[in-house]
């Protein structure tokens, strides 16, 4: 067994940057969005390479990084806007970015003011989904396009580490522990070779930029021990079906009293800065969506490190679960949990277009009892939509139209 080593080389995104071709020079304002440090920056960098290497001169390309105090503190969104109006080629196509446009008061009428500007094409970041879907949508009236970016997928992890992926004969397992235990967020590549010290401290500066800054800060959240509280219980349920009032009383049980509206604020404010995503429920029979009882996953297992600070091992099943949702949001599914009369069905997803899929994820069939177990949810959906069960296991056997398919092929199938 070994591990084929290519030079380590900075991984592309290629699924985005084919969907920002796919809107370039569009009337439409490209809003990108994500956790911090999820690569929404370098996403930015590499589109704005690509149209250099594709004939768009350095004077039509406008860059501006507001995460640099100097680049807004001092200044209004008007001084803002009329700085990047003189520079700006009437002749020629003008491509703005504006990195991080949350920090900058009224950063709408900025947007709205530049979208408005003859040969202008905007494309802005920010790392809250309210901040940039709600109050952008008023403002814009359905003029812009969000693209939510994600960290780095098991098959971009590899690549960004120089492994060939198209070596069948890798220890993945192995590998995908080490992706677990660091970090999914791409600065963790090049940390890995420092020690998990190193990562450690990234990771509690990244999670402490979100919770205190991003979340605790502009949300004036004072009991900061009950939100710590929450989010930690809310790690620890990856996956399993929880409730504001179950998990106030579930809280109110170890001594943390939180009442139940605070609970479902919490979760608001987590879920609209990426640190958790929230899955609604299905009733596959009757073919609707049911309002209790979500399920939430955490944008990168890494973080549980900060959380919860325990081994992965114990709880690979649930992490693995977690990871096959996130893969199925990059791969652009709308996802649900779905539910039977009897049973669960971990994933219902439409794809992009417009089928639907069944998913069941386990660690491993080790018996029968396993085996039935994750199977009869399946089986128990009488229709023809396809349904697979993925795994670790080496040895996959088909049953009853159900492809059971190894996870590890599946996380890699659409990169080889």
């Amino acid at each position: 067994m070994y591990i084929c080593l290519m030079e380590r080389k900075l991984v592309s995104r290629k699924d985005y940057l084919r969907r920002l071709w796919s809107f370039k020079d569009q009337d439409l304002i490209k809003v990108i969005t994500g956790f911090r440090r999820a690569g929404k920056s370098t996403l930015l960098d590499l589109f704005k390479n690509e149209l250099l290497r594709n004939g768009i001169y350095e004077n039509q390309i406008h860059f501006y990084n507001f995460e640099l105090p100097e680049n807004y503190l001092v200044k209004t969104w008007e001084e803002i806007y009329f700085e990047i109006k003189s520079k700006l080629s009437e002749e020629q196509m003008n491509y703005i970015f504006l990195d991080e446009i949350q920090n900058i008061e009224n950063f709408e009428l900025l947007v709205d003011g530049l979208f408005a500007t003859e040969n202008t094409d905007v494309y802005i970041t920010g790392s809250n989904a309210k901040l940039l879907s709600s109050e952008l949508a008023t403002l814009l009236s359905g003029r812009h396009v969000e693209i939510s970016i994600l960290p780095f997928s098991f098959a971009e992890y590899l690549t960004g580490r120089g492994i060939d992926i198209q070596n069948r004969y890798l220890n993945y397992e192995a590998l995908f522990f080490d992706y677990i235990n660091e970090t999914s967020l791409p600065k963790g590549i090049t940390l890995r070779e420092k020690g998990h010290a190193k990562l450690y401290d990234y990771l509690d500066a990244v999670y402490t930029t979100v919770v205190v800054k991003d979340i605790m800060q502009r949300h004036k959240i004072y009991d900061k021990r009950a939100f710590r509280n929450l989010t930690a219980f809310l790690a620890g349920q990856l996956g399993s079906p929880v409730s504001p009032a179950g998990i106030s009383k579930a809280l109110k049980a170890d001594g943390k009293k939180i009442h139940h509206l605070t609970v479902q604020k919490y979760l608001d404010y987590l879920t609209e800065s990426f640190v958790f995503y929230h899955v609604s429920r299905f009733d596959i029979k009757g073919k609707k969506q049911l309002a209790t009882l979500e399920k939430y996953y955490i944008v990168d297992p890494g973080l549980l490190n900060i959380m919860r600070g325990r081994e992965k091992r114990a709880d690979r099943g649930h992490i693995l679960e977690n990871v096959v949702f996130l893969e199925l949001l990059r791969r652009g599914y709308k996802v649900w949990t779905g539910k039977t009369r009897d049973a669960e069905v971990d994933f219902v997803v439409k794809t992009p277009s417009g089928d639907i899929h069944y998913y069941q994820v386990a660690w491993q069939l080790s018996g029968k009892d396993t085996l039935e177990r994750e199977f009869k949810p399946l089986e128990s959906i009488k229709d023809n939509y396809p349904k697979f069960l993925l795994t670790t296991d080496s040895f996959t056997e088909n049953r009853n139209g159900i492809v059971h398919k190894n996870v590890f092929d599946w996380f890699l199938e659409e990169k080889r």
